[in-house]
Parts: structure tokens; C-alpha cells; sequence
């Protein structure tokens, strides 16, 4: 038994392999053994799923054979309520929460998971929509993925009639009230996604005979102006702050280093960083190469020495030994490729708080807007300049002409003297 690998007590092991979840557990701790945890952490895990076994052997669970994602739902409505301490419930029912995610993780890898929790009204409608935008829109799958977060808002306000049969009740005045209420509360980023979203889906229901007028026209036009704002980021003293800030003493310290001098050493986009590939490093020719990403360039550039000592500094004594292309993985077990943007951007923010910098915007981007601002004030062309960040049309660097003081000080008038 695996668990006997990691208990010893036997009335542990009893209590561990016993109850409606029987073998599972065994099964669980092998797979964490296999994916690089640690014997205490091991522990803790199989601790925590100690409590949903005894849920569902409880008289009220109503738990059958194959444990589904119901069941789990279920165990996290009641098991606050039994908790002893309600001053501290918050955190142990999250670090709970943890351990059973990862019995998921184990659940749906061996196939063991029942998938039975009913699927929303809407979800034939959401994925024939998808499917069209990969059909017909070749939108990408990023692309995809905010679409389908901005819609499934739409059809949750719409409630039971978010089916094709109900949608032949739309007219422009819902459509324009929901848009209007959801842009009241929202950003300027997140109104713009839900409009390119409502939008595209009126046109998927109006090619598929969902609708008979095109209410796309419906969708509010929210003005917005070219060049309207100014780049937001870090300037060259901050990012240098940031970067003496990171202890490389640890296996999360070289890694987060690497990751900031990538950043701000060639202003890659974040996306960027977490795709890089072992085999994109040359070495010999102390190059490194980062894949296009938002329909750019491809950036064939020098590898500079404090870079590359850094990078070597992070592979030969802190990134796990774990068969992933992938050159910057998690820290912790399951040692995986950095999963989400938003994981690369919490990295950055946090290095930023710990430096005590405060910025409007704590993601990738600071360091990216700090790039081409430096490279501006250096005196650099805009094409060179849209040549390193990797973007195809010269239009997209024309923000930073902002930040170019030495060009905007021959256009003002001089100030006229008083007689």
C-alpha cells in the first residue's frame, strides 16, 4: 500500500483506508508520490480528504457508489456549518478545498470521476457559438476564452431562455439594457470584450435562424479614441528596484529573476515568457527566440550574459527535473508549465508590492511599457523599436511617441513674453 509509505500508525491507516471513498485513498497517494510531493504536504492532503470521507458516509449525504462533482458541491454546503472554530473556518475550508481539487485532479486522470452535475441551460447554445468562432472566425483560442467568459455573463442575465427557442424573444431594447447595465459597473476593457462578444453572437444566432434581425446593430457603441491614453509602467529606476529586490537563494527567487530579466531586458509580452522552450535558448550562438504571439513577429534576439547567467542559474539549480519542453515551471508540486497568464502576471505583481511600487498596472505589461519607453528616450526609431516588441504594424508603437520627450519639445510654441 502506498499509504503505508507515508503512515505509520495504524489506526491512521485504518481511518484512511476505511469508509465510502474504501481504495481511493491509496490510489491518491500514490499519485502524489508519482507527481513530486512531499511526504508532509502528503499528508496534510489525505488529512483533508479524511473529512469528505466522512461526509459521505454520514446518513444525509446520500452518496451512492462513484463520487461526483455533486457530492463534492454538496460536502462544501454543510461542512462550514461543523466546523468548530468559525473565527478561523475560511482559511481551513480553502486549504480543505485545496487538498480535494487535487483528489479531482487524481479522479478525472484515472477516469474515476462521475462528470454527473447538470450542465447549465445554455451550454448546447455556448459551445455551437464557440465552435462557429473557430469555424468560421479562426479566432484563436485566447481569443475564445474571453468570448466565452463575456457570453456566458449574457446568458446567465437572460436565465431560461438562453435556448435557441427562446431567443426568438429578443428585441434591441433587452439587448441595449443589459449592455448599458453591465458597462455601468464595468472597465473600459471589459466593456469592449462584451460588445465584440454580444455582437458576434448575434450574428452566430442570425446566421443559424436563432433570430431574424440583425440585433447586432442593437449593441451600444462606446466611443473610444485612438491613442487616447499613456503607456503605464515602470520606469527604468523602478524596474531596476524591483529586480535587486528578488532573493536568488531560492528555487522561487532564481526563477521569478529569470522571468523579470526576460521582461525587462527585451519587453516580451507575458504570453511570451511562459511559452518559451528549452529549445529556443541557443547557447552556441547566444541567441534566444520568442515565439510570436497575438498574430506578431517572431523576435530572433541577442542573449545577452546577465541574461543567460541568470537563466543558467535558474536550469542547473532550481527548475525541477520534470520532461516539460517548457523552460520556467510551477515551484510546487504538481511541477507543471505555468498554467495561466494571470499566473506569470501574479508573479510579476508580487515582486512589484515587494519592492513598494505603486503603479496603476502590476502586470507583464510594466515591464514591456518600460522597455519601449527606454529604448524611445535612447533615441531608437519607432520601426526598430515595433521590430523588438514583435508588432507587425508600425500603428500599434505609435503610443509610445508620447514618452519621446526629445521629439515633443520642437513641437510647442514658446511661451510669449509679458510687455
Amino acid at each position: 500500500m502506498a499509504l503505508e509509505l507515508v503512515f505509520q500508525c495504524p489506526r491512521t491507516l485504518s481511518r484512511l483506508s476505511n469508509g465510502p471513498l474504501e481504495k481511493l485513498p491509496d490510489g491518491f497517494c500514490n499519485w502524489l508520490l508519482s507527481h513530486g510531493y512531499k511526504r508532509g504536504t502528503i499528508r496534510k492532503h489525505l488529512f483533508n480528504l479524511s473529512h469528505l470521507n466522512e461526509h459521505l458516509g454520514g446518513p444525509s449525504s446520500g452518496f451512492c457508489q462513484n463520487l461526483s462533482l455533486r457530492d463534492v458541491a454538496d460536502f462544501f454546503k454543510t461542512y462550514p456549518l461543523l466546523c468548530r472554530r468559525q473565527a478561523a473556518v475560511q482559511g481551513h475550508v480553502r486549504r480543505v478545498g485545496y487538498s480535494i481539487n487535487r483528489f479531482l485532479d487524481y479522479l478525472q486522470e484515472s477516469g474515476l470521476l462521475d462528470p454527473s452535475p447538470e450542465q447549465p441551460i445554455y451550454q448546447p447554445l455556448l459551445d455551437a457559438y464557440l465552435k462557429w468562432l473557430r469555424d468560421y472566425h479562426n479566432a484563436s483560442e485566447g481569443t475564445v476564452g474571453v468570448r466565452r467568459h463575456s457570453i456566458t455573463q449574457f446568458f446567465e442575465w437572460l436565465g431560461p431562455e438562453a435556448v435557441p427557442e427562446g431567443l426568438l424573444r429578443l428585441n434591441s431594447d433587452r439587448i441595449e439594457n443589459f449592455f448599458i447595465s453591465y458597462a455601468q459597473s464595468m472597465g473600459r476593457s471589459a466593456r469592449r470584450s462584451m460588445q465584440s462578444a454580444l455582437r458576434t453572437f448575434l450574428r452566430f444566432c442570425l446566421h443559424n435562424g436563432y433570430i431574424q434581425q440583425p440585433l447586432d446593430r442593437a449593441v451600444a457603441t462606446l466611443r473610444t479614441y485612438k491613442l487616447a491614453t499613456v503607456p503605464r509602467g515602470l520606469t527604468d529606476i523602478q524596474a531596476q528596484q524591483v529586480l535587486r529586490c528578488i532573493n536568488r537563494n531560492s528555487h522561487v527567487g532564481r526563477r521569478d529573476y529569470a522571468i523579470l530579466l526576460l521582461l525587462y531586458t527585451y519587453g516580451v509580452r507575458g504570453g511570451q515568457v511562459r511559452a518559451l522552450r528549452l529549445e529556443d535558448i541557443n547557447w552556441a550562438q547566444n541567441q534566444i527566440l520568442f515565439k510570436a504571439s497575438k498574430h506578431g513577429k517572431d523576435s530572433l534576439l541577442p542573449l545577452t550574459d546577465e541574461v543567460g547567467e541568470a537563466l543558467f542559474d535558474y536550469l542547473q539549480n532550481s527548475r525541477p527535473a520534470y520532461y516539460y519542453p517548457h523552460v520556467f515551471l510551477t515551484c510546487r508540486a504538481p511541477y507543471l508549465p505555468l498554467p495561466y497568464s494571470s499566473s506569470l502576471s501574479a508573479i510579476v505583481a508580487r515582486r512589484i508590492q515587494d519592492a513598494n511600487i505603486e503603479i496603476p498596472g502590476k502586470g507583464a505589461h510594466a515591464f514591456r511599457h518600460c522597455f519601449a519607453t527606454r529604448m524611445i528616450r535612447k533615441g531608437h526609431s519607432l520601426k526598430a523599436v515595433a521590430d523588438v516588441l514583435g508588432h507587425r504594424h508600425l500603428g500599434t508603437t505609435f503610443i509610445y511617441t508620447k514618452v519621446d520627450f526629445n521629439a515633443l519639445k520642437q513641437v510647442p510654441l514658446e511661451w510669449p513674453e509679458e510687455v
